[in-house]
């Protein structure tokens, strides 16, 4: 198989955007580009171009012109179109896990594993939702229609790439949108990739465009432009205030899915031997780089122990190194400066007095080069400490102890955020009562399954708006109620 570097270069992708159908050099008058760093060695890859105003405008005319074609196609065929991108997923499965882990550390059995997976099956729901979906319904008299927004900017983060991808492009083309894609200038080659793979996938000229760019310029330009009927942002909550920011003037829809710092309630009468070990793999799967992380580990506190020694167990069975070996379990943190923030934030936690259970600052074992962290377990923490609060977005663990169910709740929801969180128990009963109390979009009970059909989004400073199954296709659709429509 051709590397996906030689071949994102020798196609000349690298320099180019994907706008109406065609991929186009940069019409913008300031030459800029972004230098993409492999985090496992610490040395370039690539170099992607960067647009400006001029390079959004032009794919947003595109995507403009195409809306009105593409709302109006039979749900058949714009389901037909995403069981082609499904199916060239999962053909190409292989190379997109490559570029991951150049582009972000992923490990190569993660990323084929999970990473590419399960952006797969944003595709495959949304194809499957569209087919069984009523854009009219009765309510009486009275039509209820849904309708496309209309033309979506849709802004993607460095930590997930193309997973994130995916979890927009499927829904907001099966409700009849058409986007202009801004990926992260950090790991901006698995998007050239699926870009490719909607092009050979038959989309339509401007139904699909990518700009490549930074948040300041590009997603500031598409979010504050008056052609874009709707932004969907994944990123950091300063980002998603900016974001809405620029948005306001031309009171377009804003679907945010921001920050988290979940908690996970382990109830006094859980399986300590299942629900710890679980819980710190749950907190550092993509190395803590994901912003429903648990990184909150609620317990007891006569097991406080027990849980230390099971979370220091479960850390020390982790193989963090290079991500193409296929004994790797978990690679380097994405980029320098969240692998600064890492290390930043483990000495905060030292500072404030938490007890080290493992890990610490430095790269593990014998590594000298390349981004890795340290998977670190901090006990004793308090839920004012920093690291108890603020979101570190890589593999740190704080355990907080509590005395009673109704404190474990309070601590749980003591947090500007409320992405996901997590309950584990024995006593059903309990285990959902405590889940309907705590402040969050997601609750995952005693490790279920992931599910593509469940709505993902945040309370609180976690964002708004929903992704994932019908709710995540809905965020993409307008109600227009014609009164006397049924007589």
């Amino acid at each position: 198989m051709t590397s996906p570097l030689r071949h994102l270069t020798e196609a000349g992708l690298l320099g180019k955007f994907y706008i109406d159908g065609e991929w186009r050099k940069p019409i913008g008058s300031v030459a800029a580009a972004a230098t993409v760093v492999n985090p496992a060695t610490e040395q370039p890859i690539a170099e992607v171009t960067l647009g400006d105003d001029d390079d959004v405008d032009c794919a947003i005319l595109a995507a403009r012109r195409a809306f009105a074609g593409w709302s109006m196609t039979p749900p058949a065929e714009r389901a037909a179109l995403l069981d082609r991108v499904h199916g060239l997923l999962l053909q190409r499965l292989d190379l997109f896990a490559q570029v991951l882990t150049y582009e972000m550390g992923a490990a190569i059995t993660y990323a084929r594993g999970a990473q590419v997976p399960l952006a797969a099956e944003h595709i495959r729901v949304a194809r499957d939702n569209l087919a069984n979906y009523s854009f009219v319904t009765a309510r009486g008299s009275t039509a209820i229609m849904r309708e496309a927004v209309g033309v979506c900017g849709l802004i993607t983060p460095w930590n997930w790439p193309l997973y994130q991808i995916t979890a927009k492009v499927g829904p907001a083309l099966a409700a009849g949108c058409t986007v202009v894609l801004k990926p992260s200038e950090l790991s901006p080659l698995s998007a050239l990739l699926f870009a490719e793979l909607m092009n050979d996938a038959g989309c339509p000229p401007g139904v699909f465009n990518l700009v490549n760019g930074t948040g300041p310029i590009v997603g500031a330009a598409l979010a504050s432009h008056p052609q874009v009927d709707m932004i969907s942002i994944t990123g950091s909550t300063r980002a998603g205030v900016l974001v809405a920011q620029a948005a306001a003037p031309t009171v377009k829809r804003v679907a945010q899915e921001l920050g988290g710092k979940s908690p996970n309630i382990i109830l006094p009468d859980a399986d300590f031997g299942r629900a710890v070990p679980l819980g710190v793999a749950a907190a550092f799967r993509n190395l803590g780089q994901s912003c429903s992380a648990p990184t909150r580990m609620l317990v007891p506190r006569s097991h406080m122990k027990e849980v230390e020694a099971l979370a220091a167990e479960a850390a020390s069975e982790l193989v963090v190194g290079d991500p193409l070996a296929e004994s790797t379990t978990h690679g380097p943190v994405a980029n320098r400066p969240q692998f600064e923030r890492v290390q930043t934030m483990i000495g905060v936690g030292l500072e404030e007095g938490a007890k080290l259970v493992i890990g610490g600052r430095g790269r593990p074992g014998d590594l000298r080069t390349g981004f890795y962290a340290r998977p670190t377990i901090f006990s004793n923490v308090r839920p004012d400490m920093r690291i108890a609060q603020e979101e570190i977005f890589g593999p740190v663990l704080s355990i907080i102890p509590y005395d009673t169910v109704d404190e474990a709740i309070a601590i749980a929801n003591d947090t500007v955020y409320g992405l996901g969180a997590h309950v584990q128990g024995t006593d059903m009963e309990t285990v959902r009562t405590v889940a309907g109390r705590i402040q969050s979009g997601q609750v995952h009970l005693n490790y279920p399954d992931w599910d593509p059909n469940a709505p993902f989004g945040g309370y609180k400073r976690s964002g708004n708006g929903r992704e994932y199954g019908i709710e995540g296709m809905e965020e993409y659709l307008e109600t227009k109620a014609v009164l006397g429509f049924y007589r």
